[in-house]
């Protein structure tokens, strides 16, 4: 059995809904052809690196579980033509472009150069995908006519842009994270007869599409592991943080603050942002402290703004935070 059907029967038998056409397409798409890190943390149901940006971010592909619910909640067919903007490594937009088929079409618009050139590659023999750099969210993209049927949005963002909403065909939607930096709702939204008819999918917190528009902090080990101890003591005011997780960041804390006097700040020092021992000891750490990911995220925000935590109805709902 290969790792991607274990990770879907594991899935299944947790209470995911995995549809055939999903398992399908997941199951001809290799997601170890679109990152050249470890892909272990995936088949954990975790986010999984793709690339790290010159401006030091890192950028990642969604955890299955997230993947497999945003696929269901597109109702994707054969031969439809369907909208992605942010690229996510292009594992997504492969999936799709199995799914709608040979005469489907799949249209990736992202507003990173380096992010659209990686994906270029990874897809470069995927005739029914074309990738295009956009200059802004905010602004629609020149020579690309028509009405859209299908949108989806990989990544935060605060409103839908206008010449999105406005070209959407009767019938159609978009699926999109809505809401600020630290928390969203994903949303589905349908438009039928003029009218909006918005459907809550649950809360998630996705990092910002564009995420090298947001400002790094350059922080300190030292100064990570205060802000980690506050998210601690916010946890334990609010009541929702176990032994375990408590004992696991504490750990955390202690290893960043016994890192040498002379580390530099993420960003800087010229050491890659992978290699990084603050990011590495986060890496190690996070599945220990997964359920509580909205509040270190508020905390940590925008140093780690491209990890991504999901708590929709309907996975581990014994999880729910109530913000």
């Amino acid at each position: 059995m290969t790792r991607t059907a274990e990770l879907l029967r594991r899935l299944s038998k947790e209470g995911i809904e995995v549809p055939k056409h999903i398992r399908i397409a997941m199951l001809k798409v290799d997601l170890e052809d679109f990152t050249d890190y470890d892909a272990s943390p995936f088949y954990a149901d975790r986010p999984v690196p793709y690339i790290e940006s010159n401006s030091g971010n890192i950028k990642t592909i969604s955890a299955p579980h997230m993947i497999i619910s945003l696929l269901h909640h597109m109702e994707l067919n054969h031969d439809q033509e369907v909208i992605v903007i942010g690229c996510k490594g292009g594992y997504l937009a492969a999936l799709i472009a199995t799914i709608v088929g040979e005469k489907g079409r799949v249209n990736v618009l992202d507003p990173s150069s380096e992010v659209v050139d990686y994906t270029k590659e990874r897809l470069s023999h995927w005739p029914t995908v074309d990738i295009r750099r956009i200059e802004d969210l905010s602004v629609a993209p020149v020579a690309f006519p028509g009405e859209f049927n299908r949108v989806i949005m990989t990544g935060q963002i605060e409103v839908i842009p206008e010449w999105v909403k406005s070209r959407i065909s009767d019938g159609g939607f978009i699926v999109a994270p809505l809401g600020d930096l630290d928390s969203q709702k994903l949303m589905k939204i349908e438009y039928q007869d003029q009218h909006e008819l918005e459907t809550d999918l649950g809360n998630v917190c996705f990092g910002p599409i564009d995420v090298d528009s947001q400002i790094d902090p350059h922080l300190h080990p030292k100064e990570l592991a205060d802000l980690i101890e506050l998210s601690i003591e916010t946890c334990e005011e609010l009541e929702i943080i176990d032994f375990d997780e408590m004992q696991s960041l504490q750990d955390l804390v202690a290893r960043l603050n016994n890192l040498p006097d002379d580390t530099p700040p993420i960003g800087e020092g010229g050491i890659p942002i992978s290699q990084h021992p603050m990011v590495k000891l986060l890496w190690h750490y996070s599945p220990s402290f997964l359920r509580l990911w909205p509040i270190i995220q508020v905390m940590l925000h925008p140093m780690i703004a491209n990890f991504e935590y999901n708590n929709m109805d309907g996975h581990d709902e014994d999880q729910d935070i109530d913000w």
